[in-house]
């Protein structure tokens, strides 16, 4: 029982049951009896569905069908209808209904009054039919349709307010399903979706489950994709149309795009986990960035009902599970009853220079297997260039990938010796291998003979002998390693507002996993970016953590980087570049080059597969280089590095 009838139900009882004058009038009973058949229809009206409904000219059934044409337009939206008032007058009655209709993720409701006439005939009040008990302005001639109004999405920015993510011309090739015979739809469908490569069977469907008047797209491309077919190849389908738009989108297809993430039409998961913010064809960001931000970036829809001549542009358009469809209609015989704006998204500030991540994908193109690239100016953190080829199907390996860093990791062993009381002039043995609690360990395979023996810690470096650092490993404390490293900004994770990946160092008392970890083998892991970090803590003298986002910067909890400690690694790193590993870069124009290269081995493959590595500085930039299976860090690695270095000058 509707709020109203309860309340006049009440005011009777009490009227019986009290002596004397009642503190207030109560209605009549024929104003009571009429109210309740306006509750009535107001419960139908909500509900869609006219049928249960006596009218005083005809029969439920016969008025929803008049009716449903009206709200058809709607699509699936129920509105909250209420009895506001009722008056009598003899044999006649009037009612106000107060409507509320309420759109997906729209702030505003769209609210209004209309009147509806009752007739009291045989005991019993009826509402009359009209069209304007919908809405006022609705005559018969017209019905209701509203439609979505999509808000601009936030661009992506890079530094200074550079645009990465903005709107760019695409064309849509699809089926336009209005110009296509039903007997003809199937074999369109199939050769459209042949034409641009598209799994057939799936398009099939899609078309065949699509509204007799809808364009079904089958493929977007960017307007100058050369891969997109000609338009007359398109045309010669029937039903195929080419449709030109724009959508946000990067530079380029590959621009940061594990990173950056795509936009799309919001899934079925999306939608029901946006608890009604979301509708079925809102544009959201579906991974990367563009999802971890879409609140603040997709804005805030509108809507727009308007009155749509009831004759134009055939019958009306089937409801949509978006609750927006598309108006048949021409928009200049449409009349607007009601208008929320939509409120555009606001931009995500990152620290990417756009040159810088294009040069850095260029560099990486030259590699056949997968490979990443992290690029970080010292002395801010701001990550310049997070990259990674296409090899890597879009998985987020420059930030978030989980990787031994090889002979690169001897930056931070040689900080926990640093600490432990070496020089970088101090003597160390180089054998040709070492035993650790009955493993032997040994050079990589074209370690120079000359340089083994007793060399000091600088040789030991620039040459990368693992057996020297090996050898060192019980000069360390358990937790030493693991503090080098973090005061070089690996191993300690941090909220940075965007998925990275710190790294871990294994701590313990097992010689072997002690002995493994100071030359960046067995149980270390770390990133890309976290290795691109130690070169930029190296270079800034001080820790440095990343910063991509405007006003997300971390605080490192680690014990603090020197300037003696890094003056000293600085020392050491240089010497890789001038008689070690890394004497490609030598020649670089601009400040001197700090580098080191490594290789790590990986699997259970005799002999194993290697990851090759190159880290290196310059000036203020900081860069690490990884290459899933590349031969060595100086052959696999050293060129991609070295090209972004001599583009970045």
């Amino acid at each position: 029982m509707r709020r109203g009838v309860g309340l006049v139900v009440l005011a009777l009882l009490v009227s019986g049951c009290t002596s004397g004058p009642s503190p207030s009038p109560s209605p009549p009973p024929d104003a009571a009896a009429a109210r309740a058949a306006a509750d009535q229809l107001a419960t139908a009206l909500e509900k869609k569905d006219l049928t249960p409904v006596t009218f005083a000219d005809a029969g439920g059934p016969q008025t929803d069908a008049l009716f449903q044409p009206l709200v058809r337009g709607m699509g699936p939206l129920r509105p909250q209808v209420d009895v506001s008032d009722v008056t009598t007058d003899g044999d006649q009655a009037r009612a106000t209904l107060a409507w509320r209709w309420t759109f997906p993720g729209v702030p505003a409701p769209w609210t209004y009054a209309s009147t509806v006439t009752l007739r009291r005939a045989d005991g019993a009040w009826r509402p009359t039919w009209s069209p304007s008990l919908l809405e006022p302005d609705l005559d018969g001639s017209h019905r209701l349709s509203q439609r979505r109004l999509q808000p601009a999405r936030g661009e992506l920015l890079g530094e200074d307010g550079d645009p990465i993510v903005e709107k760019r011309p695409v064309v849509r090739i699809g089926l336009d399903k209005a110009n296509l015979p039903d007997a003809q739809e199937e074999r369109s469908a199939r050769r459209l979706a042949r034409l641009v490569d598209i799994d057939e069977g799936s398009y099939v469907k899609l078309v065949a489950e699509a509204g007799p008047q809808a364009f079904v797209p089958a493929i977007t491309f960017r307007a100058q994709d050369p891969r997109r077919p000609d338009n007359d190849k398109v045309f010669a389908i029937r039903g195929a149309l080419p449709v030109n738009d724009d959508t946000m989108l990067p530079p380029t297809r590959d621009f940061a795009a594990a990173l950056v993430g795509q936009v799309g039409p919001a899934t079925a998961e999306v939608v029901d986990a946006s608890g009604g913010a979301v509708v079925d064809g809102d544009q959201v960001g579906l991974s990367g960035l563009q999802k971890r931000y879409d609140q603040q970036m997709r804005g805030t829809p509108g809507v727009r009902v308007d009155l749509v001549p009831t004759g134009s542009g055939g019958s009306s358009p089937s409801p949509s599970p978006s609750g927006s469809p598309t108006p048949t209609s021409s928009p200049t015989a449409s009349a607007p009853v009601f208008e929320a704006k939509p409120v555009g998204g606001k931009p995500l500030e990152t620290t990417l220079v756009v040159g810088l991540q294009k040069l850095a994908e260029r560099s990486l193109a030259k590699s056949r297997g997968p490979a990443s690239l992290v690029a970080v100016r010292p002395s801010t953190g701001a990550v310049l260039a997070l990259a990674s080829n296409t090899a890597t199907d879009r998985q987020p390996v420059a930030n978030a990938g989980r990787v031994q860093p090889g002979s690169t990791f001897k930056v931070v062993s040689a900080l926990a010796l640093l600490r432990a009381g070496l020089k970088p002039s101090s003597p160390v043995d180089c054998p040709r291998t070492i035993t650790v609690d009955g493993r032997t360990y040994e050079n990589y395979d074209d370690y120079p003979a000359s340089e083994l023996g007793r060399i000091d810690l600088r040789t030991a470096f620039a040459q990368s002998c693992n057996t020297a650092f090996i050898g060192q490993y019980d000069e360390l404390g358990e937790d030493d390693l693991r503090e080098a490293a973090a005061s070089l900004g690996v191993g300690t994770d941090y909220d940075v507002g965007f998925p990275a990946y710190f790294g871990s160092v294994p701590v313990g008392k097992d010689p072997n996993v002690r002995a493994e970890a100071i030359f960046g083998q067995g149980k270390d892991q770390v990133s890309p970016l976290a290795m691109a970090l130690v070169t930029a803590s190296v270079e800034a003298g001080r820790t440095v953590l990343p910063t991509l986002l405007d006003g997300r910067t971390a605080r490192s909890t680690a014990k603090p980087l020197t300037q003696d400690e890094a003056a000293a690694l600085k020392q050491l790193m240089r010497g890789v570049v001038t008689t070690g590993s890394g004497a490609r870069l030598a020649g670089l124009e601009g400040p001197p080059v700090i580098a080191k290269t490594g290789t790590a081995e990986y699997g259970s493959r005799k002999p194993p597969k290697t990851h090759a590595w190159m880290i290196a500085g310059q000036g203020d930039l900081a860069v690490a280089v990884f290459v899933q299976d590349g031969a060595s860090g100086s052959g696999s690695a050293g060129p991609l590095l070295e090209s972004f270095l001599r583009g970045a000058r």
